[in-house]
């Protein structure tokens, strides 16, 4: 069995939603008492969020390139990082080591194209919105990508950083996003990815009519496959 190496905290909640998801996907394949091999660093989010605020993707990919080298010194085959928006620096990061990272969007593209999706409604943070390092990776795959108006960006983004990085559920919140999700659909989303590792903790397949692609547990799923493979 090959080692994962995760890069968590980002923030530890989704952190846990990866461990759990990938030790309950070794476990179905292998049986018995199997488990996975996985080293985690889990970062204080604090300093990363810091970074994203301000701007400084340079610095973030130092620290988080910085963590990846000790991974891979420590054993790790492969590198998986528990969030959608650091993927933004993953380039950077993949040019500091030897081993892979596997990347969330690449990942989550195969399953849209399993699914026959044409056309995707992404949610996430205003970074993995609006910016073009996570969509470059569905559009090159032939899958077009709708995103929320200005002031639902802004709406998607304040629910994922002020309540469910700090682990506050809230039912006028799923609300929100199921009207915004139902707005895109309206302009032909097929499917929705949850872009950002928090927003499974709050909406799921359950709460809606469209498939739901939930980025956190692609990703898990992919690393649990390839640490088997």
């Amino acid at each position: 069995m090959k080692t994962i190496g995760l890069i968590g905290g980002m923030s530890w909640e989704s952190t846990a939603s990866y461990y759990k998801i990938i030790n309950e996907t070794i476990k179905e394949i292998l049986g018995g008492l199997h488990s996975a091999k996985i080293l985690l660093y889990s970062v204080d989010f604090y300093e990363i969020e810091k970074c994203q605020a301000e701007g400084n993707w340079e610095k973030s990919a130092e620290i988080l390139g910085n963590i990846a080298i000790k991974l891979e010194k420590a054993g790790a085959d492969f590198i998986v990082i528990c969030t959608n928006t650091m993927h933004k620096v993953a380039d950077n990061i993949q040019q500091k080591i030897n081993i892979p990272i596997i990347h969330i969007a690449t990942a989550t593209a195969e399953e849209l194209i399993k699914n026959n999706i044409k056309k995707v409604a992404l949610l996430g943070t205003k970074y993995t919105m609006t910016q073009d390092f996570y969509k470059e990776k569905l559009i090159k795959a032939g899958i077009d990508v709708i995103i929320p108006d200005n002031d639902d960006i802004e709406v998607v983004n304040n629910i994922i950083y002020n309540e469910l990085c700090l682990g506050i559920i809230n039912k006028k919140s799923k609300e929100i996003y199921i009207n915004i999700i139902d707005n895109l659909c309206k302009k032909g989303a097929q499917g929705v990815i949850l872009g950002c590792t928090e927003i499974g903790l709050l909406v799921d397949n359950n709460d809606l009519n469209i498939p739901v692609f939930d980025t956190t547990y692609i990703h898990a799923k992919k690393a649990s496959f390839l640490a088997i493979k």
